[in-house]
């Protein structure tokens, strides 16, 4: 079997994508998996061995571009795909295999493209209530039982490539290292307070680590505000990295921490799939539908009456659901995974 995998757009769920890629290669370890995917996914995908080729989908979110779609899916007429599974739920997403002559083509039914996919499948919602579980199913047939339990992500890490990253960074190498993820790509209505990161890179300063904060350009004014709130002399620990590492270094990078601190976001998937010790907030969203896929973590939430309501912006204006989750929380729950092998 020759497959071509449509992926996802954001980070998180392409980690997650992972799992169907492994049980793909579990039912047919000769099959062949090659990923349509945007660029900021492609070193994120060179990290997981299942996959043998990236076609680039640069097209924006949300643009037909009919023309662009036809040519990209001549170009992969000469791969001869005998399937495709196509995971995002779009009309478009379902266009370029339908234009490759892609025998096979595989997904969940929505936004009108039953015509475009022969193999079409109706979402149970109470049968697969993770996100995961919905990508994994589209490896199997319409009713097979999904195997238990499920493969985690597993990224590969480049060890040679940590130390010389460390040392273009000037990276300390002495104090084991807390990694501090505050970015929230969706909106800010998954960002917990920049004052309580603050709080908790204080307090392990004051225990010994190295704080790492990472995350993309997006984040660095945010992260700096954090470095601001901290005591002259902690500021020699804590380190902005935001911006200046690709998601593949981030990868490197990460692998080499004790701990990770992270709002809901596509680095907290990648820190499960490096299988770290790893504290989630979350705030609108819910860790019933994409959670990490990690052994030690610990996943905290308020639960609030008002929450999940899956909003990039507080929908009511307080963003008491990640306000009243304070920084005593958070260290409570670091403590405790610091404690497990």
């Amino acid at each position: 079997m020759n497959i071509l995998i449509v992926g996802p757009s954001w980070v998180g769920d392409m980690v997650m994508a992972q799992s169907l890629f492994i049980c793909v290669q579990q039912q047919n370890p000769e099959a062949t998996i090659d990923v349509l995917a945007p660029p900021w996914c492609v070193e994120l995908l060179q990290r997981m061995p299942q996959v043998r080729h990236i076609h680039l989908m640069t097209l924006a979110h949300g643009v037909l571009g009919l023309g662009r779609r036809w040519a990209l899916a001549n170009t992969l007429k000469r791969y001869k795909y005998d399937q495709a599974i196509v995971l995002p739920n779009s009309f478009k997403s379902a266009l370029i295999p339908l234009f490759a002559g892609i025998g096979v083509r595989t997904g969940w039914k929505g936004e009108a493209r039953t015509l475009l996919l022969n193999d079409c499948r109706k979402l149970d919602k109470t049968r697969y209530t993770l996100m995961v579980q919905r990508f994994v199913a589209l490896a199997y047939g319409a009713h097979a039982e999904l195997p238990t339990p499920l493969p985690w992500p597993q990224l590969q890490v480049d060890a040679s490539q940590t130390k010389a990253l460390r040392d273009r960074l000037q990276l300390q190498d002495d104090k084991p290292i807390l990694v501090l993820c505050p970015g929230a790509e969706f909106g800010p209505a998954k960002q917990w307070p920049q004052e309580y990161f603050a709080a908790v890179a204080a307090h392990y300063i004051h225990a010994g680590f190295q704080i790492w904060i990472m995350g993309s350009t997006r984040d660095t004014a945010f992260a700096d505000g954090i470095k601001a709130q901290l005591e002259i002399q902690q500021l020699a620990h804590c380190t902005n990295l935001c911006g200046l590492t690709t998601l593949g270094d981030a990868v490197d990078l990460m692998a080499a921490a004790s701990m990770v601190v992270s709002n809901d976001s596509g680095l907290m998937h990648v820190a499960a799939a490096l299988a770290l010790r790893l504290v989630v907030i979350y705030g609108s969203t819910s860790m019933s539908f994409t959670p990490p896929l990690a052994a030690r973590v610990r996943t905290l939430s308020l639960q609030l009456p008002c929450s999940p309501c899956y909003q990039r912006n507080c929908p009511l204006g307080h963003l008491n659901c990640l306000k009243q989750m304070h920084p005593t929380q958070v260290i409570n729950a670091v403590t405790e995974l610091l404690k497990l092998k």
